[in-house]
């Protein structure tokens, strides 16, 4: 039998995913204190509310907690033309497919793609920008080498070869607040759009679930028993972009990069029969994708996973979490490597079977997202009770916004 039963006929409706979210329930800012945000509990006993500070009473004694330990970046590049003419550059991601390990680490060029703000002013010539760094002086350049529909390809120079694109990036560029935060980025944003456990640079993007801990309360978690371990997933910009297909499943997903070490994989492999509890979507969307890579034998491939295949796999045959993850560490043994890196272009609708994640925590999201539509696959109907309790009990949503700990409903 087929897993392409779990979509129901050829028609996903993005309407039956919409609710009225109004401007004022958008968080603008975050609370003086990360931990005291309003967290929805919802399990097999309904919903109520609590405080994130509480939140390890409600995780399952004996489960792993999984983080997503990516750092943003200062994304966002403004340049001031000789004609006064302001052009923001957005950087997005290192092109051809280069890692941002090693476009980081460049001391001469690095070449990115990038989004343009005011681009139809930028007529082609050399931007520049000054910028101080540790007192002294670095001049930063942009060339705009080519145009697809909109996604430029920007080489960046700098005048001291002493210096690593790192370390010019963040003293030039601000930290990217989401496009529905309506106010320019504060010198507190640097600090409260990172998690406290953020360790690798390159996202675009915060993985927002993360924002509520901090080290209390990871404290909390590891005295009641509860192991943690971390994967590296790059938000893109991608996670913003709107569905405008009417049909979800017409809609094409955007592909993100991840990272994921031999040790966490065998963490996780004794860890598989507890409950796996994962913080925010992408580390969903990690976890699941990692299992589809194994069983689909992506490993033998090029560790990438598109977007509707796994509704493809006969469903009869799969193999459980373990064997699955037993075939990745015996890959990573048998090459002497140590790290899975994969990219993943999966998208997680209802009626997905989740293989791996038994728990999420996550923000709450926009109406007709990708993102409501993983909830909604999690939580089955439940989301619209969940939303509207939300909505009724002034919870705020989206990046900077309230947390929810759901249980999955399958």
């Amino acid at each position: 039998m087929c897993c392409r039963f779990m979509i129901t006929g050829n028609e996903i409706n993005l309407e039956d995913y919409n609710y009225d979210l109004p401007e004022d329930r958008i968080a603008q800012f975050p609370l003086a204190q990360r931990d005291e945000s309003k967290l929805l509990v919802f399990n097999n006993e309904g919903i109520k509310e609590s405080v994130f500070s509480n939140v390890a009473d409600f995780i399952p004694h004996g489960s792993f907690l999984v983080f997503n330990n990516t750092k943003v970046i200062n994304a966002r590049l403004f340049f001031k033309k000789k004609t006064g003419a302001k052009i923001e550059i957005f950087c997005l991601e290192p092109a051809d497919n280069m890692t941002v390990e090693v476009a980081f680490a460049k001391h001469d060029a690095s070449e990115w793609n990038c989004l343009v703000g005011n681009a139809s002013k930028w007529y082609g010539e050399i931007l520049e920008k000054k910028i101080d760094v540790n007192g002294d002086e670095c001049i930063l350049y942009a060339e705009k080498l080519s145009n697809d529909r909109g996604n430029f390809r920007i080489k960046f120079t700098w005048s001291r070869n002493d210096l690593p694109f790192s370390e010019v990036i963040h003293n030039a560029g601000l930290i990217p607040l989401p496009p529905y935060i309506k106010r320019k980025p504060e010198n507190g944003d640097s600090d409260r759009y990172q998690t406290v456990y953020a360790d690798v640079e390159g996202s675009v993007a915060a993985p927002t679930a993360g924002l509520h801990f901090t080290k209390e309360v990871l404290s909390g978690i590891t005295n009641r028993g509860i192991d943690t371990g971390s994967i590296t997933l790059n938000v893109g910009a991608g996670t913003f972009r709107p569905i405008k297909a009417k049909n979800v499943l017409e809609h094409e997903m955007h592909y993100e990069s991840f990272t994921v070490s031999r040790d966490f994989l065998r963490k996780l492999y004794n860890e598989a029969g507890k409950k796996i509890v994962a913080v925010g979507t992408t580390s969903v969307r990690t976890l699941e994708s990692l299992y589809w890579i194994s069983a689909l034998n992506k490993h033998e491939e090029n560790f990438v996973l598109k977007q509707w295949e796994v509704y493809d796999a006969p469903e009869e045959g799969l193999p459980d979490l373990k064997t699955a993850l037993k075939k990745l560490i015996d890959y990573l043994d048998n090459n002497n490597e140590h790290y899975i890196t994969a990219s993943t272009g999966i998208m997680i609708v209802p009626g997905y079977k989740f293989r791996v994640v038994d728990v999420l925590i996550t923000n709450f999201h926009m109406p007709c997202s990708s993102l409501l539509l993983l909830v909604s696959a999690f939580t089955g109907s439940a989301w619209k009770r969940i939303y509207k309790y939300a909505l009724d009990k002034d919870f705020r949503f989206l990046s900077y916004g309230d947390s929810s700990i759901l249980f999955k409903q399958q």
